[in-house]
């Protein structure tokens, strides 16, 4: 039995949803809260395994209360948002202070519950199968170091100057200072590329990855998170305004630079393809979604596995099993992988499949994740 606590400033949502879960075998309706700091308070009493939460409420919003659930009682949550882009951009605060999931309200109030019912009910079991984690803050960056080869012995190089030419010994290699504040991404192609797939769970998961890559990655990375339109650029724009490394929604055409994270838009395919001068750039699509996935991991590792020993591939949180078989023929093709671990997936579904396909490299936790990339990408 699922015991689900429902928050609504609105009486009419209450009831609605009250019956929803009543009429199903599954679930059991332990309470309801009027506000935020009710929210909290009957978490406590009750210990639910699923809240729902609107995110507008009186006395405390929900994200208010948000963040203090998880941060003293974790549970699993799912946000009730409307789809403007005030609420967009609270469902994805929300999903960062960790929120498993969320379900959209058109026009505000839902109206007509019959239109997002099994939504509401599917979101509300896989929620409660979720590990929920503690909120996280953004990270301190990493700084990337080139790796410095030695050579045996001192050589004479040419070292041009303004004027005339210097002969001398091999010059001494001043190492990569920490990232600038202001980002700037690199000129140039980046020899390697970063690919990184997640769902649920995943935009807290981004939030402690992606701001702990260093501003002057020398390569680019694409990511692919399950999510709807609308919502995948109020991510990049979050995400970009806490990190040192540039992070923005990909767009069709675009070449991939170095020091810049592409974040998939939702409700398109997004493809890696070859571009002139040895570059790569992002294709996107509106063909139809894999494994019920619009964007899916499978779709843009397939495309990625043709740079063969430069790419490296990572798979989080999430769900299922997508990513596993694009992650097959990225192994083939020479590229290394990167998996979460399960003590800190929200949902081990899409990191153990491929761990257990035998198709990782290494096997870290999040907070690792953007260490491990940084290395990788060294080698």
């Amino acid at each position: 039995m699922i015991r689900v606590l429902i928050a609504d400033d609105s009486a009419f949502m209450r009831k609605v949803l009250s019956d929803l879960f009543k009429s199903q075998s599954d679930f059991e309706v332990v309470g309801t809260a009027v506000n935020g700091q009710d929210t909290i308070d009957k978490v406590k009493k009750f210990q639910p395994d699923v809240l729902t939460l609107d995110v507008i409420m009186p006395v405390m919003d929900g994200l208010e209360a948000l963040a203090i659930i998880m941060e003293q009682c974790p549970l699993p949550v799912v946000m009730v948002s409307s789809t403007t882009q005030k609420g967009t951009n609270e469902t994805i605060r929300a999903l960062a202070l960790g929120a498993v999931d969320f379900v959209s309200k058109s026009g505000g109030a839902i109206s007509k519950i019959d239109t997002i019912k099994d939504e509401i009910l599917a979101k509300c079991r896989l929620a409660a199968k979720a590990h929920a984690k503690k909120s996280v803050s953004a990270s301190k960056p990493l700084v990337y170091k080139p790796k410095i080869q030695e050579d045996p012995q001192p050589r004479r190089i040419e070292v041009r100057r303004r004027s005339g030419l210097v002969l001398g010994q091999r010059p001494t290699i001043s190492r990569v200072p920490a990232a600038e504040p202001v980002k700037k991404i690199i000129p140039g192609t980046g020899k390697k590329l970063v690919v990184i797939g997640t769902s649920t769970g995943g935009p807290q998961a981004l939030q402690t990855v992606i701001t702990r890559l260093p501003g002057n990655l020398p390569c680019g990375a694409v990511v692919v998170q399950h999510m709807p339109a609308g919502f995948t650029k109020s991510l990049a724009d979050r995400l970009n305004s806490i990190s040192q490394i540039a992070v923005k929604e990909a767009e069709n055409d675009e070449i991939i630079r170095p020091g810049q994270v592409y974040i998939a838009p939702g409700s398109f395919q997004l493809r890696i393809a070859p571009a002139p001068g040895g570059e790569r750039k992002i294709v996107l699509g509106k063909d139809p979604p894999v494994g019920n996935h619009r964007p899916a991991v499978n779709v843009m590792y397939d495309s990625a596995a043709q740079f063969g020993k430069d790419l490296v591939a990572v798979i989080m949180t999430g769900m299922g099993c997508d990513g596993c078989e694009g992650m097959k023929k990225i192994k083939a093709s020479g590229g290394y992988s990167i998996a979460q671990d399960e003590a800190s997936c929200v949902v081990y579904g899409m990191p153990k499949a491929v761990v257990d396909a035998g198709l990782a490299d290494e096997i870290r936790p999040l907070d690792k994740i953007a260490e491990a990339i940084v290395e990788a990408v060294r080698r």
